[in-house]
């Protein structure tokens, strides 16, 4: 069982709202395998309703790599892996990630 928050701490950032937190989480979010060595991969994160102007994204890959976002909309947003050694390809598996506004 959960425990319901009540209160929550704003730091003062310049955050133009701080009486609303947007948080979402995708889970085992699949990708396909890099194409040879050093080679990156992108998923299309799509289908989603609600997604705040601005908003921030963390991703787990499940494997060692890097990743950064792309294409960024209210509906959904591209997450692209990179192994981190030039020499690795990247495994088809799957991410996790948190949005979080």
């Amino acid at each position: 069982m959960s425990n319901p928050i009540h209160t929550i701490d704003a730091v003062n950032s310049g955050f133009s709202r701080k009486d609303k937190i947007f948080m979402g989480l995708g889970a085992s979010v699949a990708n396909a395998a890099g194409a040879g060595a050093g080679a990156s991969v992108s998923t299309n994160v799509s289908g989603l309703s609600g997604l705040p102007s601005s908003y921030a994204v963390v991703v787990n890959p499940g494997q060692d790599a890097t990743w950064y976002i792309t294409n960024k909309t209210s509906t959904g947003f591209t997450v692209v892996l990179t192994p981190r050694l030039a020499a690795t390809t990247l495994a088809a598996g799957a991410f996790d990630y948190v949005v979080a506004a």
